[in-house]
């Protein structure tokens, strides 16, 4: 009767408790990898020893191999391939026990031995075993069309665009996309800068080795960059259409995070 009293008066409710969401298939997949990325890359630098001595990698790994992918939306699909050029590009990397640069691979004596790091038959994902290559140029740049993928896919070196610290998901693609973008076009200053002076856009050579993915000429790609520059003084520079391109050099040095030396 007391129970059924407070009942009555509003003291005591047995409400259902609030349950989140499902989790999505895709959200699942890449979580490990969102984690292992938010532990392991600081200021843009990659712990390699740590993916290699975390056990959570390997069955990353191991689940992209078997992922089936047909029935997934264009978008989730895409996210999948970028997130596994870049888990397989930290393996290799892990597999040479390279820790100078990704082009040190497969060489000898400065020249190519057999494969190079890109053609190295490494990556097991979605029941197929590829390149790095493939998943870049049969892949990703063929069945998708999408520039912004320059800005996600990190080849392991100083001035590739910067690892991001969380996997990339089909369902927020385009915004992590947008974001990543913006981000290695402001923050890279040494890769890419605006002289507003001298009228000048330096620009990573990315721009100018897959210029066909940008729209092949110079104003194709100032029209790509332009949204990401958002100052007055900025827009004006591209509104006007004077702007001249210079590519920068390319630093091939591993983005890998040094021990401090102890004194």
């Amino acid at each position: 009767m007391i129970l059924q009293s407070l009942l009555l008066s509003g003291l005591v409710s047995f409400a259902p408790a609030k349950t989140q969401g499902p989790v999505s298939p895709e959200a699942s997949l890449h979580a490990p990898f969102t984690a292992l990325l938010r532990d392991h890359v600081r200021n843009d630098l990659v712990d390699y020893d740590a993916f290699a001595q975390a056990p959570e990698f390997q069955k990353y790994l191991r689940a992209l191999a078997t992922v089936r992918l047909g029935s997934r939306s264009k978008d989730d699909q895409l996210a999948f391939w970028i997130n596994a050029y870049n888990a397989y590009t930290i393996q290799l990397i892990n597999q040479h026990e390279e820790r100078e640069s990704i082009r040190n691979i497969n060489k000898f004596l400065g020249l190519v031995r057999g494969k190079g790091p890109w053609k190295e038959q490494i990556v097991r994902a979605a029941g197929r075993t590829l390149t790095l290559d493939d998943v870049e140029h049969k892949i990703i740049r063929v069945e998708f069309k999408e520039p912004r993928i320059h800005m996600a896919l990190v080849c392991a070196a100083v001035s590739c665009p910067p690892l991001r610290s969380e996997a990339y998901e089909g369902s927020k693609l385009s915004e992590q996309l947008h974001d990543q973008t913006r981000t290695f076009l402001r923050e890279r200053q040494v890769a890419n800068r605006l002289d507003l002076g001298n009228q000048i856009i330096h620009l990573s050579p990315i721009f100018d080795w897959y210029r066909k993915d940008f729209g092949k000429s110079d104003a194709a790609i100032l029209k790509f960059v332009a949204p990401y520059f958002e100052g007055v003084g900025e827009r004006s520079a591209f509104a006007k259409g004077q702007l001249q391109i210079e590519f920068t050099d390319y630093d091939w040095s591993l983005n890998i995070q040094r021990p401090r030396e102890t004194q």
